[in-house]
């Protein structure tokens, strides 16, 4: 399977607390639910359309708990995203959540090396192992370069703190846009597929004067 990271994010990288006010007040963070402005129609159809190539789910502890407790509830039969989440294997990645605390079924607990056992279900078959929030999770998995696809939803509105999707000390990598998924939706909602291409260092270049002519050099 390959493993993508799907995201809501703000301008400024922010990804904590989209959905709800309450969602994740760690770190003292009281500005969640800025993205429920800013949905529509077509940030749902995008969103939905991640959903459709998923057949199982990686989370980190907490938004396994967060999703867990909002999914189950929704029970209307035409909704992809709880049919995908409520009945697809769900992988957890936690230390101490105990088996009969991940009661979200079928959901396994991973209580291994992170990056040993991503690597073992990425063997697995299927289309994508999908993580949905995450943010510590995403951290290690973006460090050991276990990343297949990025998909963000990249929102018109600036939180001003939070975590952020790529917090300062993060690996240094580059992307290449997948132009046929990224586009601006109306309302200015920026959605942008990426696939990274390379990791642990970036390309750099300048800008010098050949001659009297504006000249570009690269590394």
């Amino acid at each position: 399977m390959l493993l993508s990271v799907n995201i809501f994010v703000s301008l400024d990288g922010v990804m904590q607390g989209p959905g709800n006010p309450d969602e994740d007040r760690s770190g003292g963070f009281d500005r969640g639910g800025w993205l429920v402005p800013h949905a529509s129609t077509h940030t749902n159809e995008v969103v939905e359309s991640w959903f459709r190539e998923a057949d199982a789910f990686l989370f980190g502890r907490t938004s396994f708990g967060l999703l867990g407790g909002y999914w189950p509830k929704v029970t209307e039969p035409d909704n992809l995203i709880a049919a995908k989440l409520n009945t697809l294997p769900k992988y957890v990645v936690s230390s101490t959540l105990t088996d009969d605390e991940a009661d979200w079924n079928p959901t396994t607990v991973l209580r291994g090396d992170p990056a040993d056992e991503v690597r073992r279900l990425k063997e697995l078959p299927g289309k994508e192992l999908q993580v949905h929030g995450s943010w510590k999770l995403v951290q290690t998995l973006h460090h050991a370069g276990l990343v297949d696809v990025y998909r963000l939803l990249q929102y018109p509105v600036i939180v001003g703190t939070g975590k952020r999707l790529f917090p300062d000390g993060s690996t240094p990598a580059t992307f290449a846009t997948v132009e046929e998924s990224s586009r601006v939706l109306p309302g200015g909602v920026v959605s942008l597929t990426l696939n990274p291409t390379s990791l642990g260092a970036i390309s750099a270049g300048a800008y010098t004067v050949d001659e009297g002519r504006s000249a570009t050099v690269l590394d």
